[in-house]
């Protein structure tokens, strides 16, 4: 999937989703959601690696994006998902460029999305 990015956490699913949205809060970022994906499965009766989804953004930044291109609020806010592999914790989100692109935005505009970027490096970092 070339469109989605994925980086390897040193810590556990839970710690990382901690931390964060201990940086997004950090950041004065958002957090609109955490979601336990596996969790909602084991309520379903079914079984699920450990799966969270985290949606956040920053509305004076995805605002712009989504007056200019409506449709792109059904990939606003943004989101990340945290899961484990096999007991390797990744980190997979959208890649901002390929957002950008889904929507026909102008550089300016799809550089507001770019902060997922350095967000995740920070959370990998040990």
């Amino acid at each position: 999937m070339a469109d989605i990015v994925t980086k390897l956490s040193p810590r556990p699913v839970a710690a990382t989703v901690a931390r964060f949205t201990e940086l997004l809060a950090g950041k004065g970022v958002r957090v609109f959601a955490v979601i336990d994906q596996a969790a909602a499965a084991r309520e379903a009766g079914q079984d699920l690696r450990e799966t969270v989804l985290v949606i956040f953004g920053n509305p004076a930044a995805g605002t712009p994006v989504m007056a200019a291109s409506p449709l792109s609020a059904l990939d606003l806010p943004l989101k990340i998902v945290v899961w484990d592999d096999a007991g390797q914790t990744k980190v997979s989100y959208t890649a901002p460029a390929a957002i950008g692109a889904r929507y026909g935005l102008p550089d300016n505009l799809a550089a507001n999305l770019a902060a997922i970027n350095p967000l995740t490096d920070a959370l990998i970092a040990p």
